[in-house]
């Protein structure tokens, strides 16, 4: 049964594809409080507060998480992007690392009541970036050859956790590895769902059909998602079940799917028609039609976004690459509790039609 005492949650990435929807998660719990942490600031509500603050400045992180108190619960979900192919992890490692060093270690300092840490990672620990891997993938399949900043996050805190318990401290930690969140996060770029809606607005724009760009074979494998909202009801059943305690998990929608049979409905959303794949570059092709773009936010009067906010096209490249099959195993979820499922076709129409309707996109 789940914890149902009262908490007080840190949550570093309060405004990414991942974060917010935890956030939002965690105030529907009439006993929690929330503390977000990110750089970009919001303002408070009922039951929330917010910490801006860049991991990255050990000082202020210190000073920032010294003002607050009560957190039992972490949910690090905090990244770092770094320039180049999803594959080049060695520049990843050393920037992500210290985010998470940071907001753990002031948080055991400061917060005497830490109870868990829930590290957010992904299935790139199982090399799903690298290539054709052993699928479905589980919890404890081997390492692929590093880098990896995923293992360098997992080593340090579970040496650091060793280290805390040797010296009398009671939290623990949980680590939960999603694939290709999906979500209502305007203004974080890292997501595929604002790679499809601005990629299919200027496709329609130019009165072309909606075409797979991506590589032919990817247009017939076996790829999955995971729901924001999904996940962050997961990171909540993560922190409150007491079985979860320094476990790994991989949470996705529980589903499956190939791209070849989702794009006609993806194309509906758009009143639009679709045709086979042509593949192409997205970080070529898509920033030289940046004009057409911004005459088309003025034309229908879209909410303004900054364009290099708005989309991310390295990561479409790489979602739409994957030319081998892209599957993880729930059944360990599942066995501790954790049995919800999300139709991942029915999440994508409903996520895309949701940014037209928040004129994010025509």
């Amino acid at each position: 049964m789940p914890d149902s005492s009262p908490a007080k949650a840190l949550v570093v990435g309060a405004t990414g594809v991942i974060g917010r929807y935890i956030v939002e998660r965690l105030l529907q719990e009439p006993t929690w409080e929330v503390v977000g942490l990110s750089r970009r600031a919001l303002p408070a509500r009922a039951g929330y507060t917010h910490l801006a603050v860049d991991l990255l400045d050990d000082a202020a992180t210190a000073q920032a998480l010294a003002q607050v108190s009560g957190i039992t619960h972490v949910f690090f979900a905090g990244f770092a992007p770094a320039g180049g192919v999803a594959a080049d992890y060695a520049r990843n490692i050393e920037v992500n690392l210290k985010l998470l060093q940071s907001a753990v270690r002031h948080a055991q300092q400061t917060q005497s009541g830490l109870r868990r840490v829930v590290l957010v990672t992904g299935t790139k620990y199982y090399g799903v970036h690298l290539g054709p891997y052993k699928t479905p993938a589980k919890e404890d399949d081997p390492r692929h050859m590093p880098p990896n900043y995923y293992y360098a996050q997992i080593d340090w805190l579970l040496d650091f956790h060793q280290t805390c318990q040797r010296q009398g401290s009671t939290w623990d930690w949980v680590e939960l590895r999603p694939q290709t969140l999906c979500g209502f996060a305007p203004g974080t770029a890292m997501s595929i769902i604002p790679v499809l809606a601005v990629y299919a607005a200027l496709s329609k724009a130019q009165g072309l059909p909606l075409r797979f760009p991506g590589k032919a074979k990817a247009w017939r494998s076996i790829y999955q998602v995971t729901s924001s909202a999904h996940f962050a009801q997961a990171a909540w059943w993560a922190a409150t079940t007491p079985s979860c305690a320094n476990q790994a998990f991989n949470i996705t929608n529980g589903d499956y799917f190939r791209w070849c049979n989702v794009w006609p409905r993806l194309a509906e959303v758009f009143d639009m028609p679709w045709a086979e794949p042509q593949t192409i570059a997205l970080t070529q092709h898509m920033p030289t039609l940046r004009p057409l773009w911004e005459r088309l936010v003025q034309t229908h009067r879209l909410t303004p976004v900054a364009w290099d906010d708005l989309v991310a096209w390295p990561f479409g490249d790489y979602v739409f690459g994957a030319t081998w099959d892209v599957m993880s195993s729930t059944v360990k979820a599942r066995q501790y509790g954790f049995d919800a499922v999300v139709d991942s076709e029915d999440m994508l129409v409903e996520l895309l039609q949701q940014y037209r309707q928040n004129k994010i996109v025509p």
